[in-house]
Formats: structure tokens, C-alpha cells, sequence
């Protein structure tokens, strides 16, 4: 026995994407009473706290500071990425911008992934990778305008370069993780550990803490499921599963689900361009995924 099971990993890969569906729609309702530094020291200090228990049931706490004494500098700057920096302007975005336009530009780091790891990398582009560029950009544009690309009207241009910013923080974070060989629960839990002080000073300072508990369960509920509890579903549906494209491929799911969502619980009215551009956005990040798959070589 390998320790796989392909049925268990598809069990958890669609648990771990129902959840993930629904955490744009908590970040709209928790900033209807919370500013977006609230919201994320609300939900940072959550995660922290499932990270911690469920590192805990698998290491020894003298496995986490060996980890941290090995690259203590790198754990500072990922976790200045993730959960500070990269948060902050995600739930920013989703401050100025409807759900609907916020959570599908937030899908295209992966197309910022490909970009980015030429530089730090030293990957090359490949033609797929310059075809689902064009095609998820111009899905961009199209959300972006509610498809009236010549008046090139948004209902936020703040909003939309902020979520689009964040795609190119999520992804950065991926990209110097990528060479961490550390367990992946107890490198997030490091980087919670190293960012959650900077998200509660920049609170302090900026805003306060919230006074009263309007915001704080969709806070605490978007620590569960968006930072902490979901990622360890993936994680492991990834690590049992014997084929590993059918899992990975159900996170395409994720962002319809999304939208029916936000249309039955926040109300917003989806618009036929967002529906379009999404659909180029992911049509652009699956040709992506199945290109490299063709191009790999066989074992």
C-alpha cells in the first residue's frame, strides 16, 4: 500500500472546493460591518489558532522552530506576503468592487504564475502559456467593463488594479515557496506566525478593533475556510490522490459555484459579461494546465 486512495482525495478535493466557494461571499458580508484590516486580523488570528492545533497533532513543536531557525528571513517575507500584504489588498478589492467582478479577477494568478516564474525561475514562456495570457486578460477586461469594452467604463478602476495586484502577490508567495522544503502545514502556520503582528499593528494603527460583533462571524468563518481548515483539505486530497488532474481540475468549479452564491445570498444581479469573462479566464488557465501536461514528459 502507497498510502493513496483516489476516492478519499476526490471526497476532500470537492469538500475543499464547496468551501472555497463560499468565502467571497463572506468576505462581502463581513465588510458590510468590518474595514478589511479588521476583517484580517479577525480571520489571521483564527487561522493561526487551526494551524497551530492541527500542526501540533502531526509534529512536535520543536519540529516548527528547527524549521524557522533554518530560514528565518524567508518565513519573514512569506509571511509579509501571506496572510499581510496579499490580504490586504484582496479584501480591499472586494471593498470597492461587486463580488462578481472581484472573485474571478482574483483567478487569474495563476496565469500571473507563469509570468513571474520566467524572472525568478529562470522558466521560459511557452506558446500556450502567451495564448491563455491574451485570452484570460481580455476575460478580465471584459468583467472588468460589465462588457462594454470601447467605453472602458469600471465600476471601480481602484478596485480592479488591487485585485489584480493580489494575483501577483499570491503568486510570488507560490513562487519563492517553491523552493521550501519544509512540511506545508508548518511552513503556513510560520508564515502566520510572522505575518498576524503585522496585521494587528497595521489594525491598531489604521482602524482599531472592532467594537462591536457585527462582521465577526463571516471573519472568523473566512479564518476557517479560506485560510486555514480548506487549505489542509486540498493539501491532503492532493497528496492521496493517484491521479492528480482529476482532482486538481474540480478547483475549475469553484468559481460558478461562487457565483451562484453571490447571487442568491448577497443579491447581486450576475451580469451576462461576467459570465462570459469567466469563462475565458478559466478556458484560459485550463489550456494552460493542459498544455503543460502534454509537454511533460511521460514517466
Amino acid at each position: 500500500m502507497d498510502g493513496k486512495n483516489q476516492k478519499q482525495a476526490m471526497l476532500l478535493g470537492i469538500s475543499a472546493v464547496l468551501l472555497w466557494s463560499t468565502v467571497a461571499t463572506a468576505f462581502k458580508l463581513a465588510l458590510q460591518h468590518l474595514t478589511p484590516l479588521q476583517l484580517l486580523s479577525i480571520a489571521s488570528v483564527t487561522s493561526v489558532a487551526i494551524l497551530f492545533l492541527a500542526v501540533l497533532r502531526k509534529h512536535p513543536w520543536h519540529d516548527v522552530v528547527t524549521c524557522w531557525k533554518k530560514a528565518p528571513l524567508r518565513f519573514a517575507v512569506l509571511g509579509a506576503l501571506n496572510p499581510f500584504l496579499y490580504y490586504v489588498i484582496l479584501f480591499q478589492a472586494y471593498d470597492l468592487l461587486p463580488a462578481q467582478q472581484a472573485q474571478p479577477l482574483n483567478y487569474t494568478w495563476a496565469l500571473v504564475l507563469s509570468l513571474l516564474a520566467v524572472p525568478i525561475l529562470g522558466q521560459s514562456l511557452q506558446r500556450s502559456d502567451l495564448v491563455a495570457l491574451v485570452l484570460g486578460y481580455f476575460g478580465v477586461l471584459v468583467i472588468s467593463t460589465r462588457g462594454n469594452l470601447l467605453g472602458m467604463e469600471f465600476d471601480s478602476g481602484l478596485g480592479v488594479a488591487l485585485a489584480l495586484v493580489s494575483t501577483v502577490l499570491w503568486a510570488l508567495y507560490w513562487l519563492i515557496n517553491a523552493k521550501n522544503d519544509t512540511p506545508s502545514e508548518i511552513s503556513l502556520l510560520l508564515c502566520f506566525l510572522n505575518g498576524t503582528p503585522l496585521v494587528l499593528l497595521a489594525t491598531l494603527l489604521v482602524d482599531g478593533m472592532p467594537s462591536g460583533m457585527e462582521g465577526v462571524l463571516s471573519a472568523i468563518y473566512v479564518g476557517f475556510f479560506e485560510m486555514g481548515i480548506t487549505f489542509m483539505l486540498w493539501m491532503n486530497a492532493m497528496k492521496l490522490a493517484t491521479h492528480t488532474s482529476r482532482v486538481s481540475n474540480l478547483i475549475f468549479l469553484s468559481p460558478f459555484l461562487s457565483l451562484i452564491l453571490i447571487h442568491s445570498i448577497l443579491g447581486e444581479e450576475i451580469g451576462g459579461a461576467t459570465y462570459i469573462g469567466l469563462i475565458m479566464i478559466v478556458s484560459a488557465v485550463a489550456y494552460q494546465q493542459y498544455a503543460a501536461y502534454k509537454t511533460k514528459p511521460q514517466s
